[in-house]
């Protein structure tokens, strides 16, 4: 069993907060400043460019990503870290267009990350020849066609928490002869993620948000090995060439995913990641799930009995809920101004949400219902109604 209590002294987390955003941003891990500073005075101030040999940051990026592999149900070498989201989202796209030369739809749903979606159009601007329909969450395994070179889809939704069914969709788009690309954005470290068993031919995800590498950390990328000879990447970077120091003039792809890194890697980003990701050695992805369930059933059941203003806007079924919970009011934003000023910390999507997000490694059942008494506070009181809580910072 999963000792939750060991893994929530392993973060810092500052005295009387309750902190349910950890899907937008993860808390410091402890160990990670440490890491960071040793990497910082030990590795770069000592050793200076020989770090990339003696201390091992080339191989970074392989290293980790088989860190997260394990924790996406990847296969050992097929994850690689490296760049944001959106490149590894616009590198996925561009390759899975490519293996599929006689189609011309790409495949989303309106619920998807806006980003995803820019990347999309961008592609298709660039081809010329490509179209990006876009369906309701529910619509989108019945859209998909002979017509369909590729279905991208987050796998939670940022907004409403709602799970898309992964082994379902990517069968029914190896069914139609297209490619099923996955965003794990909010799935990566918030539920057991089966890529290798359920077929999925790509998937992305970001390392900062429930991985807690920190603000600005490093996106990773999936290609399946039986892809990884051919799908060519349109951003055919340096570092993603077979022999980077042989200064070739002509890119040559390197080896299975190792063809996906594109430039010079983060180091000291990913110097805080390996260290959160110790957090995860004693973890049991099927605990982690269970205890998410219990947490976010009793928030559910909480806020519904306290708040009857809220609309809960994430589906009660388990099997089709992430590992947050979002509420919707006409005054979300003020709203959640007024939990943030009272130490309870979510976040807010327009046009309406209160998102909440759930990380069993540092959240238990005693800071759910004290998050749910002060939202009702500030409900029943109408705190939020407050000029300061109405004005919109750069960052919701």
């Amino acid at each position: 069993m999963t000792d939750f209590q060991a893994t929530r002294a392993m973060f810092d987390l500052p005295e009387g907060v309750i902190y349910l955003d950890g899907n937008s941003l993860g808390p410091l891990p402890r160990a990670a400043a440490d890491r960071v500073a040793s990497c910082i005075r030990k590795e770069w101030g000592e050793m200076l460019i020989t770090g990339w040999n003696r201390a091992g940051w080339m191989e970074m990026p392989r290293r980790i990503g088989d860190r997260i592999g394990r924790l996406v149900g990847a296969e050992p070498g097929s994850v690689v870290l490296g760049d944001t989201l959106s490149i590894k989202v616009f590198q996925a796209l561009a390759a899975a267009c490519e293996m599929r030369p006689g189609r011309r739809v790409i495949l989303s749903d309106r619920g998807n990350f806006p980003s995803d979606l820019y990347m999309a159009e961008g592609l298709c601007r660039m081809l010329g020849d490509r179209e990006l329909r876009t369906v309701a969450p529910e619509e989108v395994e019945g859209a998909i066609d002979e017509t369909v070179a590729a279905v991208m889809v987050t796998e939670v939704d940022y907004r409403t928490g709602r799970r898309h069914d992964m082994a379902a969709i990517t069968a029914k788009a190896h069914a139609a002869g297209a490619l099923a690309i996955w965003d794990l954005a909010h799935s990566a470290g918030a539920l057991p993620v089966r890529l290798a068993e359920e077929g999925a031919d790509f998937a992305v995800g970001c390392t900062y948000k429930y991985l807690n590498s920190g603000p600005g950390g490093p996106a990773f990328i999936y290609v399946a090995p039986r892809h990884g000879e051919q799908a060519v990447p349109a951003l055919s970077g340096w570092l993603g060439h077979e022999a980077p120091f042989a200064f070739d003039l002509s890119y040559r792809p390197g080896r299975g995913v190792e063809r996906m890194r594109v430039g010079t890697p983060p180091v000291l980003q990913m110097a805080a990641l390996d260290a959160a990701l110790d957090v995860w050695d004693g973890v049991a992805m099927e605990d982690l799930r269970a205890r998410s369930l219990a947490l976010t059933d009793l928030f559910i059941a909480e806020v519904e009995a306290r708040c009857p203003d809220l609309v809960l806007a994430t589906p009660r079924e388990h099997a089709r809920r992430g590992s947050q919970v979002s509420f919707r009011h006409p005054e979300g934003y003020p709203i959640m101004q007024a939990l943030i000023a009272r130490g309870v910390i979510g976040d807010f999507r327009a046009p309406d949400i209160l998102r909440f997000g759930f990380t069993p490694l540092y959240i238990g059942k005693a800071e759910v219902i004290r998050a749910a008494e002060v939202l009702s506070e500030v409900m029943a009181g109408r705190l939020w109604d407050r000029e300061e809580y109405r004005r919109r910072a750069a960052v919701t």
